[in-house]
């Protein structure tokens, strides 16, 4: 952002927290996420019962991944559009007023086993659907035509919440649901699409700036076209019918896809800076998750939750926190490099997820991997929350 437009948008603001879209849902994204899951270990010991009309399970696949991941989406593209369209942010009280359909969304979702279901769908979808409505503005008033896709998955992201709503209303299981499938499968298109244009490019940043001879190949090339495209045709298979030998042996092949992606992008060139290398850890996770998925597919059905977790917690947890680290160094500021504090939650989130895919009926890491989440998005919360709270005294770095 110019410096005309920083002051611009710095006079529209009434406190720091409200002055940029990645401030408030970074840091409240973060807190729900370590609220959600204290309340998700506390349930699962007994201590409590949520006061939700979903069933435990699928109020805790919910809310990470409509409400946490909706609050991160909702930071990034309001952090992210003004970049592409060249228009002004979304701050002050619009900003607030975005915020609060956010806030309720997770109350009403918390207490709705008192409140019929309609209304709960309906309180829960206003925020994406405002969402919704701000970036389509922005893109047409901006006329930056070739982000409609973004646009077009944030509408499937919105449609997998409803049908979730509808599924638990109906009295199905929304945790194994044709919802939650959709919206993971939308989750891992964003990292995809948006992790295919951000990864290489800041590599290559980084490699020129430390004087490195390796590049990574260009964004969105041939090869990666020919990927999104049919990563959007397994995905919609996956989503349709989750099970069978035919769906394994095309996530496979979604798996490779990705895997080779990944590879051209020089990844291991970026050992010694973990806010760079970390992006590419986080979009390994989408290969794994597809392998682990393939096999349990072809081997034994029921056991394909853990596998799903790769996506779940791995490729969505760890992109998601890898974005937050970067993206709020840079709007505040600092320069792009982690400390050791951010070293150790990124450490602590792939901790997380190897416990919960590792654990079983006869070894239940399922607790190990709560404790280290809660480590990782604490974390986050206490080494970045001031930052996100506090104004910005520089301008962001050009990267971001």
């Amino acid at each position: 952002m110019t410096p005309a437009r920083a002051g611009q948008s710095q006079r529209g603001q009434r406190t720091a927290l409200f002055s940029f879209g990645f401030r408030p849902f970074f840091l409240s994204g973060a807190i729900w996420a370590v609220l959600a899951m204290l309340l998700w270990l506390t349930a699962l010991s007994g201590a409590i019962t949520l006061p939700t009309r979903f069933d435990p399970v699928s109020w805790h696949a919910h809310e990470f991944l409509f409400g946490y991941l909706g609050a991160v989406l909702a930071g990034f593209l309001l952090t992210a559009v003004p970049n592409w369209t060249g228009r002004l942010p979304m701050v002050g009280w619009p900003l607030v007023t975005l915020f609060a359909l956010w806030v309720s969304g997770r109350l009403v979702i918390f207490w709705s086993a008192l409140l019929p279901g309609v209304i709960t769908m309906a309180a829960d979808l206003s925020f994406p659907l405002a969402l919704l409505v701000v970036v389509l503005r922005e893109i047409i008033a901006g006329r930056h035509w070739r982000n409609l896709v973004v646009l077009a998955l944030l509408v499937l992201f919105i449609l997998a919440n409803g049908i979730f709503h509808l599924e638990a209303m109906t009295g199905a299981y929304p945790a194994q649901g044709y919802g939650l499938r959709l919206g993971l499968a939308t989750a891992v298109m964003i990292i995809a699409l948006i992790g295919g244009r951000i990864i290489p490019s800041f590599t290559r940043n980084w490699l020129a700036r430390t004087g490195r001879t390796a590049r990574p190949s260009p964004p969105m090339q041939k090869y990666d076209k020919l990927v999104l495209l049919a990563s959007v045709l397994i995905l919609a298979l996956w989503v349709a019918r989750p099970s069978g030998s035919y769906t394994a042996s095309c996530l496979l092949v979604f798996g490779l896809l990705h895997l080779v992606r990944l590879l051209r992008w020089q990844g291991h060139q970026t050992l010694t800076e973990p806010l760079v290398w970390v992006l590419h850890v986080s979009y390994a996770f989408i290969p794994a998750g597809a392998a682990a998925l393939g096999i349990r597919l072809a081997t034994d059905q029921d056991t394909t939750v853990a596998a799903q977790h790769l996506w779940m917690s791995g490729a969505i947890g760890s992109m998601t926190l890898a974005v937050m680290t970067r993206a709020t160094l840079g709007h505040t500021g600092k320069e792009l490099t982690a400390d050791r504090g951010t070293v150790i939650i990124y450490l602590c989130l792939f901790g997380s997820v190897l416990a919960r895919v590792a654990s079983s009926p006869r070894l239940d890491l399922s607790s190990l991997s709560g404790i280290l989440w809660l480590a990782a998005f604490g974390g986050f919360a206490v080494i970045y929350g001031p930052l996100l709270a506090r104004p910005r005294r520089v301008q962001p770095d050009p990267q971001e």
